[in-house]
């Protein structure tokens, strides 16, 4: 079998959480953007909506305001998160991605999902680190507070993807589960 390169970038991509400080180049962005914007969905929907955000000091206060709710969570992880100094909820990344659904679209959690993949395998594939961000939903909450966002009318932001030159070199990946899959023939 020849080498796939699609399947050897799903292969390597990692999550990653250290980065160079230098802003991704312009059309490397635009090539990411326009990867998740390919991306399947429900009834060719296309539900999504992307906010770059490069601006340090607002990715930094979106980190503050979610570290003092995590801070007051339930969960011992989260909280430990929340009260830890040093963790910041973007790992200092020079630009996030906010990703954001349509409220009223057919499956719209679904297709923002299918978009952040496609946005993480085509940084991949040019070398450009990434982390999917689901911490961001505490600051996401605070409806009050998100017009720094723009976030248009109708849409409400769902995940976030940290993303920058990578910082580190990830380790393989850890052995895939067994029992996954089963064959009805």
């Amino acid at each position: 079998m020849t080498t796939n390169t699609v399947l050897e970038v799903i292969k390597s991509r990692r999550s990653i959480r250290k980065y160079l400080p230098e802003q991704v180049k312009d059309a490397e962005l635009k090539a990411i953007l326009e990867a998740g914007a390919y991306a399947p969905s429900a009834h060719n929907d296309q539900s999504w909506h992307f906010t770059v955000v490069r601006n340090k000091d607002l990715l930094d206060q979106i980190s503050a305001r979610a570290k003092e709710i995590m801070a007051g969570q339930g969960t011992d992880w989260v909280r430990a998160m929340g009260t830890n100094k040093l963790f910041h909820v973007f790992y200092h990344a020079p630009a996030v991605i906010v990703v954001s659904m349509r409220s009223d679209a057919l499956s719209p959690l679904v297709d923002c999902c299918a978009a952040i993949e496609n946005m993480l395998l085509a940084a991949e594939s040019m070398d450009i680190g990434t982390c999917w961000i689901g911490l961001a939903r505490y600051y996401f909450a605070l409806k009050d507070e998100l017009a720094p966002l723009e976030i248009p009318p109708g849409y409400e932001p769902c995940y976030a993807v940290a993303l920058g030159y990578k910082g580190q070199r990830p380790s393989r990946a850890l052995p895939r589960k067994k029992g996954a899959v089963n064959y009805i023939d």
